[in-house]
């Protein structure tokens, strides 16, 4: 019961529809040709590169890597406070390393669906994002506090958003 009343929890704080945004850049006015060759060429190479496609794409992956890597972080987190809760210190330092490992995975599968992405601010921003994960992995503050279900909402939402703020203006992070 408990597990599936975490699940329910960390999976409404996570991630609940993440659609990428692209949002594209609007161009400048268009301009009067008269000729189409040799107007086009200088506008289209002034212009900033669209990523929004790449972005999208690049989005979907890092959506799936958080969602399945934080459930799997939930999971954990669920074990430990299952044991807390039952006075067993010895499994609950054992989920609590569990849970540290998988918010590893987490970063480390973020670093491999972003080694690929055409823009390098978004790419910039989820390395950002993952060094906030890798840090947090080591240093288990946060979960320490988590004791009961009731901790859980007040010490690991604000942890999970401080994750995925860096990526949230590339990616509809809700």
């Amino acid at each position: 019961m408990r597990r599936a009343i975490l699940a329910v929890l960390t999976g409404g704080m996570l991630l609940g529809s993440a659609a990428c945004g692209s949002d594209p850049k609007p161009s400048s006015a268009p301009q009067p040709v008269t000729s189409a060759r040799t107007e086009a060429t200088p506008a289209a190479s002034a212009s900033a590169p669209d990523y929004s496609a790449d972005n999208d794409v690049v989005c979907r992956r890092l959506d799936k890597a958080f969602t399945t890597g934080f459930g799997d972080f939930g999971k954990a987190i669920g074990k430990m406070i299952a044991y807390k809760e039952a006075k067993d210190k010895a499994g609950a330092a054992a989920a609590e390393k569990t849970a540290a490992a998988e918010l590893q995975a987490v970063a480390t599968e973020i670093r491999k669906q972003v080694a690929t992405a055409k823009n390098p601010d978004l790419k910039a921003s989820a390395i950002v994002s993952v060094g906030k994960i890798e840090t947090s992995a080591k240093n288990r503050d946060y979960i320490e506090k988590i004791k009961t279900t009731k901790d859980l909402d007040k010490n690991l939402k604000t942890q999970i958003a401080e994750w995925l703020s860096p990526v949230a203006g590339y990616c509809a992070i809700s």
